[in-house]
């Protein structure tokens, strides 16, 4: 259980920087994060990548890794970006732009994205990512779970009282 734990909090910091030099890259105008947590993790990815790696090991082991993959994550991105929507009243993207969108919540550019992203993780990143799991210790779990709870009420929170991205950015509620 650790180990998920781990696992969830590793890509979710890699989705962090992701997003970072996506925003940088792309020379994007507003280069905000697109979570609700202080700390440098966007947990969607974290999430998206725990539900691929939940995919059966022969799927994980071929290239059918790529499809599985990207429905996996998008599925993942349409449920959290609802959650967010439903339970926070905010957004913090929009797809409804690009094509192949589904209610501004995923759209086909990204599903490809996330698919070979997916099985470029397992395949190169994942073997790294679990033996840094499986040496860190209890306690450091715990400290981190303490964090990260402390972190996400308090966001939330936020979030469901003001219902207002901007304000979270602008007060420094966002990294």
């Amino acid at each position: 259980m650790t180990d998920l734990l781990w696992f969830f909090w590793m890509y979710s910091f890699g989705g962090y920087l992701l997003e970072r030099a996506f925003a940088a890259l792309t020379r994007a105008e507003r280069r905000e994060r697109k979570c609700f947590l202080l700390l440098p993790l966007c947990p969607v990815y974290g999430l998206g990548m725990l539900a691929v790696l939940a995919l059966p090991e022969s799927w994980r082991q071929s290239l059918w890794l790529i499809p599985a993959g990207a429905a996996a994550a998008t599925a993942v991105e349409y449920a959290v970006h609802w959650v967010y929507e439903t339970f926070l009243g905010v957004e913090f993207w929009d797809y409804s732009h690009l094509p192949g969108s589904v209610g501004g919540r995923v759209c086909l550019p990204f599903t490809l994205a996330w698919g070979v992203l997916a099985a470029l993780t397992v395949w190169y990143v994942h073997p790294l990512a679990a033996a840094l799991a499986a040496a860190i210790p209890a306690w450091g779990t715990f400290a981190f779970l303490l964090l990260f709870s402390v972190d996400a009420v308090c966001s939330a929170r936020f979030l469901w009282v003001t219902h207002d991205v901007e304000e979270l950015r602008v007060t420094g509620w966002s990294i």
